[in-house]
């Protein structure tokens, strides 16, 4: 039965302490070894909390490392070098993304988002900037989806 250690880590920054650190201990495994590669496939996300988790089997101590991805807020807040949303998003507006933000955004997020292509996912992306009071473009989201939905970012999708 493969022991499973869940963290939330700074991005590219994990370090041999807690959480990791007294979790790993007990089961034997190299842990900076481990670490090393957790900050090599967190290291895109820097400045953002990454869930991580580490599958350990205790016989052969042979691991996997599964990351997880930030937010889509944090990750969009993290594009715009903001810390924290609008705390009116209806009437307070803080940023403005592009759609080529969004779209690398919805990268980011590929596996974690519900739409087929890329497309959808773009939208959804742009569907979070409602509530945190961010514009696309220097439109409401809804606006931005609706030309999305007819075409008018297409060149922006081929890949």
């Amino acid at each position: 039965m493969a022991e499973t250690v869940k963290a939330l880590v700074d991005g590219g920054k994990a370090s041999a302490g807690p959480p990791l650190g007294p979790a790993l201990g007990p089961l034997g495994v190299n842990i900076m070894q481990i670490i090393n590669t957790i900050n090599d496939k967190t290291k895109q996300f820097d400045g953002m909390k990454v869930p991580v988790k580490v599958i350990i089997d205790p016989k052969t101590k042979d691991f996997e490392i599964e990351v997880g991805t930030p937010p889509a807020t944090s990750l969009i807040l993290k594009e715009l070098g903001l810390e924290k949303g609008s705390g009116s998003a209806g009437t307070h507006k803080i940023g403005d993304l592009t759609v080529d933000q969004a779209i690398k955004v919805a990268k980011m997020k590929y596996d974690n988002l519900l739409g087929k292509e890329l497309k959808q996912k773009t939208k959804e992306i742009i569907g979070t900037c409602v509530s945190v009071g961010i514009s696309v473009e220097g439109k409401t989201p809804q606006e931005i989806q609706k030309a999305i939905d007819e075409g008018e970012f297409d060149s922006k999708f081929q890949s």
